[in-house]
């Protein structure tokens, strides 16, 4: 039986926490799908293709690993994709009510599916996208947290935001 397991999320940007937990799950997984919420609700400095396309990049070293953009219901999403896993990240204490109340949702939803959860790595459990982005576009250093691709792209945007 090959086990799939989608990471879903809006990866914006890609995060070296992101990557690293990709690697690992690349490990325990037949195949993994990183699948990159368009999600209208929240207000990404990039765009879905712009996402996907670093993701893409940056992911590419995994034979097993497949990136993909969505904007419907997640349980939708990961069953055109015949996965019977949702991974998630936790990186503290405080994600988890969160993340319980989804994956109680979405088995409620689908009960064929079910989420799992990895803890990021030591080096990266700091890392989030958001505060990546506050730093970077405020003139920070965050190479040390994300793929070249990635501080490229936030200069980039950087230099498109009046001041």
């Amino acid at each position: 039986m090959t086990v799939v397991a989608v990471y879903p999320g809006t990866f914006d940007p890609i995060t070296n926490g992101h990557s690293d937990l990709v690697q690992r799950a690349a490990g325990l997984f037949d195949r993994v799908i990183v699948g990159i919420a368009e999600n209208p609700g929240k207000t990404p400095l990039f765009d879905l293709k712009q996402r996907v396309s670093m993701a893409e990049k940056i992911l590419s070293q995994f034979d097993n690993v497949e990136v993909c953009g969505f904007s419907d219901l997640l349980v939708h999403f990961v069953k055109s994709k015949d996965a019977k896993v949702i991974l998630r990240g936790l990186r503290a204490v405080s994600d988890f009510e969160y993340e319980m109340q989804l994956a109680s949702m979405n088995r409620h939803l689908e009960n064929s599916i079910e989420t799992v959860f990895m803890t990021p790595s030591e080096e990266t459990s700091f890392i989030s996208a958001s505060l990546v982005k506050e730093i970077a576009l405020h003139g920070g250093d965050v190479s040390q947290f994300v793929h070249q691709h990635v501080v490229l792209a936030l200069n980039l945007a950087k230099s498109k935001i009046p001041e």
